[in-house]
């Protein structure tokens, strides 16, 4: 009998799991098809940062020819999945709380809505602040003689990166706070362990983004000071559990003694 209690258990979720990847799907497919009337007017807007530091006469060009088709869909399809996102993260939600327990509700639920601030946060930064900044260096380091014509594939696929790249790292106290949740790691043990740090926000923003200084710094930076951020924030979390469990342990005791009088 418990063995097909577990059975019809593991079907159950079984099923939950195949209605939420469903669900998700189909409110991605519907946003990509609400969007993809506009795909050329999000390549243009994503193209303007580019644009805007081109010299006078030089364009940006296709040397696919499929490509002016086909970028402006891929690109589409990403801003889809972007939107989606608050949405997909409540599923996820919906699908692994049955299984916490209530202080760990009380966690995740924030959780998931800061990560998704901090993702498209991250996107704005790159797009807004980084993105400018280095093609304006890109062009102006370019040798004289040179004509700059970017390809809108290439230059697509350098731009989600970069997008990539900065949501993930913005992810950052988000991931401190659960490794001092988990009992991993102590807020003084990161601390202390800060010098390390620098050195490798420098190390990832090498490696996440472009051969360019202006972008590595762009992400290391930022990276620092939100690892700064999720330290404050776990100190300030675990004192308030440490509270929590001290008010709960003053109220047993409290009720016990009135038992036994």
């Amino acid at each position: 009998m418990s063995d097909q209690n577990q059975g019809a258990s593991l079907l159950d979720h079984l099923a939950e799991l195949r209605r939420t990847l469903l669900r998700s799907v189909a409110v991605v497919l519907v946003i990509f098809l609400s969007l993809v009337y506009f795909a050329r007017d999000l390549y243009h807007w994503l193209a303007t940062p580019l644009i805007a530091t081109l010299p006078e006469g030089a364009s940006m060009i296709a040397t696919d020819v499929a490509a002016p088709f086909f970028a402006p869909f891929k690109l589409t399809f990403v801003v889809a999945i972007l939107v989606s996102v608050p949405f997909l993260l409540h599923q996820i939600w919906r699908f692994i709380a049955p299984a916490l327990y209530r202080e760990e509700k009380r966690l995740v639920a924030p959780l998931l809505v800061t990560s998704s601030i901090l993702f498209y946060a991250g996107v704005a930064f790159a797009y807004y602040v980084v993105m400018p900044l280095a093609f304006g260096f890109f062009t102006q380091m370019a040798p004289e003689g040179i004509t700059i014509a970017t390809d809108i594939s290439s230059y697509l696929d350098f731009v989600l990166k970069i997008f990539f790249a900065f949501g993930v790292a913005f992810e950052i106290p988000i991931a401190v706070v659960l490794l001092c949740w988990a009992g991993t790691v102590t807020p003084d043990q990161l601390r202390a362990s800060r010098p390390y740090v620098i050195v490798g926000v420098f190390a990832v923003g090498m490696l996440l983004t472009p051969p360019d200084v202006i972008s590595q710094t762009l992400l290391a930076l930022p990276m620092w000071l939100l690892f700064e951020l999720g330290v404050l924030a776990s100190a300030w979390l675990l004192r308030g559990r440490i509270d929590n469990a001290d008010e709960a342990t003053a109220s047993d005791q409290q009720r016990n003694k009135r038992e036994s009088d």
